[in-house]
C-alpha cells in the first residue's frame, strides 16, 4: 500500500501508507493490521467528506477500527466526526491533557474560538499516555510527549520500522507555529527538548503532520534548530509568523473572501488581539491586520480582485 502522492518517493513498510494532504487538513496516516486498521488525524472538517472517501478508498473493505489523534488542533482532529459517523464503533484515543475540554467541548480551551477556526463535537474512548505503547495496524508504537507547537501533542514511534509519525513537532522545513507563546506561555525551551527527543529516537523515517514523507532527519532537525534559535532571539519574528499562519489558513478555507469580512473575521478572534497587544501596540490593530493581508499579497500567498482576497 505504502504512501501515495509526493511521498510515494519514500518507501515505508506495506502496513503504513500516507495521506499526504495539503495545509488545511493534516495528513492522514493509515496503520493496516488484521485486526482492522487505524488513522492517525483526520484533516479539517471543511475536507472531511473527501477524507472519509479517501479513508475508505484506502480500506479497500477493511473495517476502521482505530482513530489516533497527536493532538486537537482542527486541522488533525476535524475529520473525527465524520468518520465516527461512518464507523460508529471506531474507538477514538487523544492525548489526556484535553480530555476534560472534549467531554465539556470547551471551544475555548481547545483552541477554536481563539483561531477563529472550526471543529465539530467528536466523542473519544480512551487516552494516548506517554510513555505508554499502543498495537494499531500490524505493530506497536510508542507514545511519546512532544510539546511546544501544542502543550499537549504526542509523537508515535515504531522502533522496529524507525518510522517516527511527528505531527506538527517536526516538518522537514521547520514545525508548527509554537501556539503556547501566543498566550504568553514560555514555549520555546518546550520546542527544543521535543526536537532533543527526535533526535535520541533516531527514526531513519518522518511522516510530518504537513508535506512530504522524508529520511534526511539530521538535515530537518539542523534546520528546524535554526529557526527556532531565530524566533528565541526575535520572538516578535514568531508572532509575525504566527498571525500570517492564521490569516492564510483562513484563506485557504474560504479560498476567497472580502477584504472586509476577513478584517472584521480577524478582529473578533482572540488570538490576533492577544499578539497585537503583546507585539504590534505600536500600530493600530486595523492597520496592522491590513499590514499583514499586504504581506500576504507581496509574498504571492494572497491575490487582490477587487474588494476580494484571493488565495494565491
Amino acid at each position: 500500500m505504502g504512501a501515495t502522492g509526493a511521498s510515494a518517493a519514500v518507501a515505508l513498510p506495506p502496513d503504513i501508507q500516507v495521506l499526504e494532504r495539503g495545509w488545511l487538513s493534516a495528513n492522514n496516516v493509515l496503520l493496516h493490521g488484521p485486526q482492522g486498521a487505524a488513522v492517525v488525524d483526520t484533516g479539517y472538517c471543511t475536507h472531511a467528506e473527501q477524507t472519509v472517501a479517501l479513508v475508505q478508498a484506502a480500506l479497500g473493505g477493511q473495517p476502521l477500527a482505530h482513530i489516533l489523534n497527536t493532538h486537537l488542533h482542527s486541522d488533525h482532529c476535524g475529520g473525527n466526526a465524520a468518520l465516527q459517523a461512518r464507523w460508529p464503533g471506531v474507538h477514538t484515543r487523544i492525548a489526556p491533557g484535553e480530555a476534560e475540554a472534549v467531554r465539556a467541548w470547551d471551544e475555548s480551551r481547545l483552541s477554536y474560538r481563539p483561531t477563529g477556526q472550526e471543529c465539530p463535537r467528536f466523542r473519544f474512548d480512551g487516552l494516548l499516555e506517554p510513555g505508554t505503547e499502543v498495537r494499531v495496524g500490524a505493530r506497536r508504537w510508542q507514545v511519546h510527549a512532544a510539546p511546544g507547537h501544542d502543550t499537549h501533542s504526542v509523537v508515535l514511534y515504531a522502533p522496529d520500522a524507525g518510522v517516527l509519525i511527528a505531527a506538527d513537532a517536526l516538518w522537514e522545513r521547520g514545525f508548527g507555529v509554537v501556539f503556547p507563546e501566543i498566550e504568553g506561555e514560555d514555549a520555546f525551551a518546550a520546542v527544543g527538548a521535543t526536537l532533543d527527543l527526535i533526535e535520541r529516537l533516531e527514526p531513519r523515517v518522518v511522516i510530518p503532520g504537513h508535506g512530504s514523507v522524508f529520511t534526511d532527519v539530521g538535515g530537518a532537525l539542523a534546520y528546524a534548530r535554526k529557526r527556532l534559535a531565530g524566533f528565541v532571539q526575535d520572538p516578535q519574528r514568531h508572532a509575525l509568523y504566527a498571525a500570517k499562519v492564521l490569516l492564510k489558513y483562513k484563506l485557504l478555507e474560504w479560498q476567497q473572501v472580502p477584504v472586509a469580512r476577513l478584517q472584521a473575521w480577524a478582529e473578533g478572534t482572540p488570538y490576533f488581539g492577544l499578539l497585537h497587544r503583546a507585539h504590534f501596540a505600536d500600530q493600530p490593530e486595523a492597520a496592522w491586520l491590513q499590514s499583514l493581508m499586504d504581506d500576504l499579497v507581496r509574498s504571492g500567498a494572497a491575490t487582490r480582485e477587487g474588494a476580494l482576497l484571493v488565495n494565491g
